[in-house]
């Protein structure tokens, strides 16, 4: 017993050198970033710039993280996390995908008694669809949130490249055609998730508006082009919202990758625009992880033993700069010390998804838009029996797939949203439905759910005498159409943008039947991307665009379909009459180099060297339609309701050019309650710069209007909404002349005009003369 007290020394005594060892160093929060910095080894400091990398047999060893298998310590099937420094107090900090809701694990091991479920939110394309930053703010909440409690510290959202060609494998993630809504959009989810406390990440940035050969393909593009369609979403998400991070796409932009062109990412990113958070690749991005950390590039994800070792060799042998990893550690160690890792939040593991799931069903109806309504066929009458034909009725597509997918609790189908209506549903008819998917779903092979697109099961045939019974013993027809995409693989022409051959007989046959009987027939359209509709529209009596709704869509489909709600989506997107007549159909999606081999830039690609030239340059969606004359399924801003609206005379303020507004009255003049989406577009004059015809600078979402009810709408504008981009002088140009101030209900139907005079040209802003093309671009 007399050794006790002599234990009990030593140990005492052991305990106050590591803690007297542990205050030797500085810690962050308390000390000076430079102090932080500069107890740091090299090998920690390479270690920190990188995550701690992917784990996957199948990928080649030097793709192996420096630290495998860790990112299951903290959020299982988080994307990645950053590499931590307990000694200097620093966390690692955990990071998540994605654009239309959490992405993680819902299920722990050693942990049979609790799920990890996440909301399933609708996609973005319906967000833009919304119009509505009000309610896509609250949705970017509800997200953070989950964030949160569930202890994910980034949001790898939103999502916000070009709607460029209707064939891009990840335009479901993206918002739209225009840079204005994919703009506000995006700074909508990211302040309402950073109002949480939790960081997002701004992607893909830029020029990642295709799948095929991502990882090498090489953009090109002129100055203008850049400036004023493909970067000014992510420069008003910037300015608007303050995102903690901003991703690098994979793909090179005029000659670099993005990941590694200091023009992009100091020039433009930093000193235009002012950003002063971190850039992180995308997973296994980029080719030198030397030129990434000179680009300011800070992070690596999900970080290599290449570029552990590349990084190593360089600061010692001289080619690399210490301080420039100093530099981009600095701005790693901001972002900790915002992240709730470093501030000891505890999550709960238990967000409200009830409440998350019913904005999720807000958002979903709200987004939807009505195409085609004739004689009021929507919404459905109550006690109506409908005839539902369509496997998506059955089954509904709630989200792509990828990287943006979320592992949610459930999912509502059509059916089972109308079983919560007064609208009745043909019982045979659907349990025929549900016994032909269960039959052909269990022939598919089971496969990993992310990086891969379930083959559709085609649709299922009738006899014209079944059919015909159907329609007997029915008020109304329903036909689903799906479509679904995702990571790796940008959509097909056949059997995809245009309806396969049993899509098209089955609108045709049930339409024809129902008709001969004078019953009407209304299509749902449940996609991701826009599809052809010109070819089949007229044998439906109605079309309601449902996009993806996430995991509510069956019941926030049926809220519009019954009246519950009235339809107030606008399109963020044009649909063409046909394929060819959208401009980038010329050279979509590029061509591969005379050659060149398979790089392995990432694991599950075989890219080869490519390269595509946006010869449509400015005259994207929209821009080209309307300027060059081309008639358009449905136009861009297009959207019925189940009311009518006017629109008051405009009322001009411009005592000078920096600020001015423009005001107006909207009224219900119909017999319903609706939201109005009021759009205003300018024409500006041809003067240096061949100018669209219009393009969008502002929009209004009314709040819901009674019959009779009026709300004055105020647009507040400035020079920059009158200028162009002149890649001569690097300038941001308003010219002088007549600028047509035009306001409607999309961008074809304007319901007000007036005109402003610009009497001389304003020059609003210079910016960095960089990222020009090495060749004309004819």
């Amino acid at each position: 017993m007399k050794c006790v007290p002599f234990i009990f020394l030593c140990l005492t005594s052991m305990l106050f050198l590591v803690s007297f060892a542990k205050a030797e160093y500085p810690q962050l929060g308390k000390n000076p970033l430079k102090e932080i910095i500069a107890a740091m080894t090299l090998e920690e400091k390479a270690n920190l710039i990188m995550g701690k990398g992917y784990h996957n047999p199948d990928m080649p060893e030097d793709m192996q993280g420096p630290v495998v298998g860790e990112v299951k310590d903290k959020v299982p099937g988080a994307a990645g996390v950053t590499y931590a420094i307990p000694r200097l107090g620093i966390p690692s900090i955990v990071l998540a995908d994605g654009p239309a809701g959490l992405r993680i694990q819902p299920f722990r091991e050693g942990d049979s008694t609790n799920s990890y479920y996440c909301t399933a939110f609708p996609i973005a394309t319906l967000l833009a669809s919304t119009w509505d930053t009000e309610l896509v703010q609250a949705v970017g909440e509800a997200i953070g949130n989950e964030l949160l409690e569930y202890g994910v510290d980034i949001l790898l959202a939103p999502a916000l490249n070009t709607h460029r060609n209707p064939l891009g494998g990840r335009n479901y993630e993206y918002f739209s055609e225009d840079p204005l809504i994919s703009g506000k959009m995006a700074a909508a989810i990211v302040n309402g998730a950073q109002s949480q406390g939790v960081g997002t990440s701004l992607k893909h940035f830029v020029a990642n508006n295709h799948e095929w050969n991502r990882n090498v393909i090489d953009v090109i593009m002129s100055q203008r082009a850049l400036r004023e369609i493909y970067l000014r979403g992510f420069e008003i998400a910037v300015r608007e919202s303050q995102p903690w991070t901003i991703m690098t796409s994979y793909n090179k932009v005029n000659g670099t990758y993005t990941s590694e062109n200091p023009e992009l990412l100091i020039d433009i990113l930093r000193k235009d625009w002012g950003f002063h958070g971190l850039v992180m690749t995308d997973w296994f991005a980029g080719q030198d992880a030397v030129a990434q950390m000179n680009a300011e590039n800070d992070l690596l994800m999900p970080g290599t033993g290449r570029q552990y070792d590349e990084i190593i060799d360089a600061v010692r042998q001289g080619i690399l700069d210490e301080a420039i990893l100093d530099r981009n550690i600095e701005n790693i160690l901001n972002i900790v010390l915002k992240s709730p890792a470093f501030k000891g939040a505890v999550p709960s593991n238990k967000p409200d998804l009830k409440a998350h799931a019913a904005l999720a069903r807000k958002a979903g109806a709200e987004g939807m838009v009505l195409l085609k309504n004739n004689e009021q066929t929507l919404p459905v009458k109550p006690e109506s029996v409908l005839a539902v034909f369509g496997n998506q009725a059955y089954d509904m597509i709630t989200g792509g797939t990828g990287s943006g997918d979320v592992n949610e609790a459930y999912s509502v189908s059509l059916l089972q949203g109308l079983g919560d209506t007064r609208i009745q549903v043909h019982e045979t008819l659907a349990s025929v439905y549900q016994m032909y998917l269960n039959e052909e779903k269990a022939k598919q092979p089971k496969v990993d759910k992310m990086f891969w697109v379930p083959p559709p099961v085609p649709e299922r045939t009738f006899s014209l005498d079944e059919i015909e019974q159907f329609a007997r013993q029915s008020d109304m027809a329903l036909i689903t159409i799906g479509r679904n995409s995702g990571e790796f693989a940008d959509r097909k022409l056949e059997n995809d943008f245009y309806l396969n051959d049993h899509e098209k007989a089955l609108i045709q046959t049930v339409s024809d039947v129902f008709h001969k009987l004078n019953k009407k027939v209304a299509v749902v359209l449940n996609i991701g991307g826009v599809i052809e509709t010109a070819s089949w529209r007229d044998a439906a009596d109605a079309i309601l665009l449902a996009w993806q709704p996430g995991q509510e869509a069956g019941n926030a489909t049926s809220d519009v379909l019954s009246g519950k709600v009235n339809p107030c989506g606008k399109l963020a997107t044009t649909f063409p009459i046909d394929y060819d007549d959208v401009r980038s159909s010329l050279n979509f999606p590029g061509k591969v180099l005379l050659g060149s081999d398979p790089e392995n830039a990432f694991p599950a690609a075989d890219d080869r060297e490519a390269e595509i030239e946006y010869l449509d340059d400015i005259w994207v969606g929209y821009r080209h339609f309307i300027t060059h004359e081309i008639e358009t399924a449905y136009p861009f801003g297009f959207g019925l309701s189940y009311t009518e609206f006017a629109y008051g005379p405009l009322g001009i303020t411009s005592d000078t050019f920096s600020d001015f507004t423009i005001e107006m009255s909207v009224q219900n003049t119909g017999s319903v309650a609706g939201k109005q989406v009021v759009q205003l577009y300018i024409g500006a004059p041809d003067g240096e710069l061949k100018k669209p015809a219009r393009e969008l600078k502002a929009f209004v979402k009314t709040r819901l209007l009674s019959p009779g009810d009026s709300q004055n709408v105020i647009f507040y504008l400035n020079a920059k909404d009158l200028a162009s981009f002149n890649s001569d002088s690097s300038t941001w140009v308003a010219e002088a002349g007549k600028y047509e101030i035009l306001v409607g209900t999309s961008s074809l139907d304007i319901k007000s005009k007036g005109q402003l005079n610009l009497e001389k040209q304003i020059i609003v802003e210079q910016v960095s003369n960089v990222l020009a093309p090495q060749r004309d671009l004819n």
